[in-house]
């Protein structure tokens, strides 16, 4: 089978309550993937607290293209293609730094100012009279057009054509509100490094499963249950640990995941938790929630305060978590093969705790060497093996579906419902499906 030339066999991988295996082993797929879905799409680059200065650069692959986001002289954060004008060479290998006033390419030292203008370059003379100047490589870098800051949280759009950006995302926004509106003073600092984990599945079996509410009681079950015996005895008001306080809540049964509620928005994304989660018995601290009084009003800290969503997916490239503070970040990288990244925040303003339980969830929760993340990595990779049997090319979407719910595109449901999950892959079916990427 090809599909690059076939929308209408790509539209028909996802039906209303299944997806065809291909989406998840198809490696024309993946590439069709990276020129259409991650080119037309918003997807995240990074926070502005990892280049605070003039200068600094923080450099990534976005959808296979390496980029660079660099803070210009005048305290703007600006996206760049991490390429020489000239060859073709990286301009920068480190995954961070400080270039000073201008780039240099280390091969054959053309330089540019941080804006990405032209600055100089060897053998100058040697350009005289030729079309240097009115082509491509005298025009300096190649800066990425569709680039939008909210709340210091940066988002490119690779293509000219596609949505804009508040039009994608729409309410899902709040979500990152909720996380920024957890400072006093309204801002937040990546913080603490970032914990990495390569997994050897389909980006997408780990993003649906941000959504799967089904999985703690069986695929954690033995973590939970050895948290429940190191607890058992204790009385019912002690003080738990906080590693304890965020693992536990895993053993919740259904009817708690059913009643915590989930909310599908246009475009893929969605709030896990809009009622509950498991974030949402954290022990307060009256200091700090009298200071949010202060900042915000009562109104308002009291919304902020009270609403700890599970997971706000942003399609297709980042998760949410309001309370602790902490995003994952999924970069594909081929058909069978996905990189996670889990980054903490520190809310300014705030006591340190907030920022020690984001660092202790990570740790606990998404580490390559988690007592939670391993059983979740074990089952992905043992899908995606999986999925090669012949005998059954489908995989089944059909828990709670209502043919309903094919005319709306904002739902409020119950959270162990797949709709979360099928609202993904519709949104999956429509950027791949409907014309090329420009």
């Amino acid at each position: 089978m090809t599909y690059r030339a076939d929308p209408a066999a790509i539209r028909a991988l996802v039906r209303d309550d299944r997806v065809h295996r291909d989406l998840y082993l198809s490696e024309e797929l993946f590439a069709l993937e990276q020129e259409r879905l991650f080119a037309r799409t918003w997807l995240y680059v990074g926070h502005t607290s990892q280049v605070p200065a003039s200068g600094d650069f923080w450099s990534l692959e976005l959808a296979g293209r390496p980029v660079m986001m660099v803070r210009q002289p005048d305290g703007a954060v600006r996206v760049f293609y991490n390429r020489c004008a000239h060859k073709g060479t990286r301009l920068v290998t480190d995954e961070s730094g400080n270039t000073g006033r201008f780039f240099r390419c280390p091969y054959h030292a053309w330089t540019y100012k941080l804006d990405g203008a032209p600055l100089a370059m060897p053998l100058k003379n040697g350009y005289e009279g030729t079309a240097l100047r009115q082509c491509e490589s005298g025009a300096g870098l190649a800066e990425l057009k569709h680039v939008a800051v909210y709340r210091d949280f940066v988002f490119a759009r690779i293509a000219d054509e596609g949505p804009a950006f508040g039009d994608y995302f729409g309410e899902v926004l709040h979500a990152i509100d909720n996380m920024v509106d957890r400072s006093p003073e309204g801002r937040l600092t990546a913080e603490g490094g970032v914990l990495r984990n390569v997994i050897h599945c389909n980006w997408k079996m780990y993003l649906e499963n941000i959504n799967d509410t089904v999985h703690p009681m069986s695929t954690h079950e033995s973590a939970t249950q050895a948290a429940e015996a190191q607890w058992q005895g204790r009385a019912a008001d002690e003080k738990k640990p906080m590693a304890m306080e965020q693992i536990l809540p895993f053993g919740s049964g259904y009817d708690f995941f059913d009643k915590m509620g989930g909310r599908v928005y246009a475009n893929g994304h969605s709030v896990l938790g809009v009622n509950f989660s498991i974030h949402s018995n954290y022990a307060q601290l009256p200091a700090y929630e009298a200071a949010m009084r202060a900042a915000h009003g009562e109104a308002r800290a009291a919304e902020i305060l009270e609403r700890s969503p599970q997971n706000s997916v942003f399609f297709p490239s980042l998760s949410v978590k309001g309370s602790p503070q902490a995003i994952r970040v999924i970069r594909p990288l081929a058909a069978d093969r996905t990189l996670i990244e889990a980054w903490s925040f520190r809310a300014a303003g705030a006591p340190d705790l907030l920022f020690e339980r984001a660092m202790s969830y990570n740790r606990l929760v998404f580490s390559p060497m988690s007592m939670v993340a391993h059983d979740d990595v074990h089952l992905f990779e043992s899908m995606q093996q999986g999925l090669r049997a012949e005998g059954n090319d489908w995989i089944s979407l059909h828990r709670d579906f209502d043919p309903a719910e094919l005319a709306q595109s904002t739902i409020t449901t119950n959270g162990t419902n797949e709709l979360l999950m099928r609202n993904q892959f519709r949104a999956w079916a429509k950027y791949m499906s409907d014309g090329p990427a420009a």
